[in-house]
Formats: structure tokens, sequence, C-alpha cells
């Protein structure tokens, strides 16, 4: 299988460790932190799109796919590509910043929820976790 397939299913399968982490603290802590995965309305073109919940589900995959794949040969020139650390560390870092694009939307959570940020950027440090170990073991 070739290495740009395998990457299409570590994202997948990231990408739906992700989901059940935002859904495991949401029913353990009530926190809505786990909507922004599936949330479009900031998007001027896919927000036409956002009322439908299969879209939610698609763009969230997508992107979890399409980050996999880039970041993977974004730390190729440099080495890096089997590392767990870098995965954990640009996924962390990306997700704590890109939690505020809660500014542009009347959905929850709130932009300024502390809890919810850390939520947040806590399970996305998961799915980059889960990104590097797979791509470690299995490429």
């Amino acid at each position: 299988m070739t290495i740009f397939l395998k990457l299409i299913i570590i994202g997948f399968i990231s990408g739906m460790i992700l989901a059940a982490s935002g859904k495991i603290i949401r029913l353990t802590t009530g926190n809505k932190a786990e909507i922004l995965l599936y949330n479009m309305d900031y998007m001027p073109v896919l927000k036409k799109w956002s009322d439908k919940w299969i879209t939610g589900i698609i763009f969230h995959y997508m992107t979890c796919i399409v980050s996999a794949v880039v970041l993977f040969y974004m730390l190729v020139p440099f080495g890096w590509e089997t590392n767990i650390w870098p995965y954990v560390l640009v996924y962390t870092a990306g997700s704590g910043v890109l939690y505020f694009l809660s500014l542009l939307t009347d959905k929850p959570p709130a932009s300024d929820s502390f809890s919810s940020w850390f939520y947040w950027t806590f399970s996305h440090a998961i799915f980059g976790f889960a990104v590097g170990s797979l791509i470690k073991w299995w490429i």
C-alpha cells in the first residue's frame, strides 16, 4: 500500500479518535467545544451547507485527512516525518489558535471560555499523538 493511501487512512482513524475524545469530553463535562469540529459557519463558501449534519462530518474528516497528509510531507525535508512530537506540537498549537474562529459564529462554545479552549486544544493534542503514533507504527 502506498504511503499516501496509508496517510489518508491514518487521517481518518485519527479523526475518529478526535471526534471520540470530543464526545467523551462533552458527555463527562457538558462542555460544547466538540461542536467546533463540525462547524462551518465562519467559512463564506461552505456556510450555505452548514445546516446539514453530514456536511459538518465530511468537513471534519476531510480536514483531518488533509492535515495528516500535508504535515507528513512538510516534515519529510527535516527527516521528522516519523517522529510523534512534531504532530502533537503542531496540532496542539494550531488548534489553540484556531479555536478563536469561534468569535465568528453564534454557535457554542464561547470564544472567551477557557475550559472550552483547553478541552479543544487537549483533544487536538490527542489527535496529534494518534497521527504521529500511527505514522511511526505503520509507515
